[in-house]
């Protein structure tokens, strides 16, 4: 771990662009994949500030598109670091708009980009440690903490040379899903 600390406001990010025409998808609203690009920027961006090191993107959690973007509108994003592991940091993302006429701001998105710290030669570096200052930054960063605990946790259970089918063959029964074979044990 780094001996450094950096308080999460030192890192934080604000972006805002004007949605325009050319972003839009097959149903005249913001394309999602756009929405996407802008915050791996921003992930980016404010990953890269913390580390102060070329910073990638291992993961993207929990996209949830809650409301359209539409042309015209202003998109403002916001990104802090949420968390800290050795090398890697997860990056809390908020997207809202702005009606530009009404003033009237929605929230539109949140997500969370884990982004690891690599130096020139492309190798993993460690990155400073966080100064948490209130009680939602302990917050965001114990919610970030237990979610990567639980991906580690699921992606144990669902290695393939320890996957016992037979285990799951009941929990099938509440899917829409037919299952014609029986396994081999």
């Amino acid at each position: 771990m780094s001996d450094i600390h950096k308080n999460v406001e030192e890192s934080q990010v604000t972006f805002s662009e004007l949605m325009l025409p050319s972003h839009t998808n097959f149903s005249g609203k913001i394309h999602g994949g756009y929405i996407l690009s802008l915050m791996d920027q921003i992930a980016f961006a404010c990953a890269s500030k913390h580390s102060r090191n070329y910073c990638v993107t291992a993961s993207v959690d929990t996209v949830d598109f809650l409301k359209p973007v539409k042309v015209g509108e202003m998109v403002l994003m916001k990104a802090s670091v949420n968390y800290v592991g050795k090398t890697s940091m997860v990056i809390g993302i908020r997207v809202e708009t702005e009606n530009i006429h009404t003033g009237l701001k929605k929230h539109c998105n949140s997500s969370y980009f884990t982004m690891v710290a690599k130096d020139k030669s492309g190798k993993s570096v460690s990155v400073p440690g966080l100064i948490l200052d209130s009680e939602i930054e302990i917050r965001r960063f114990i919610k970030s903490a237990r979610r990567s605990e639980r991906k580690r946790n699921r992606k144990n259970e669902f290695i393939d040379s320890k996957f016992d089918v037979n285990s799951y063959m009941e929990e099938l029964k509440n899917y829409n899903v037919i299952v014609p074979f029986r396994s081999k044990n």
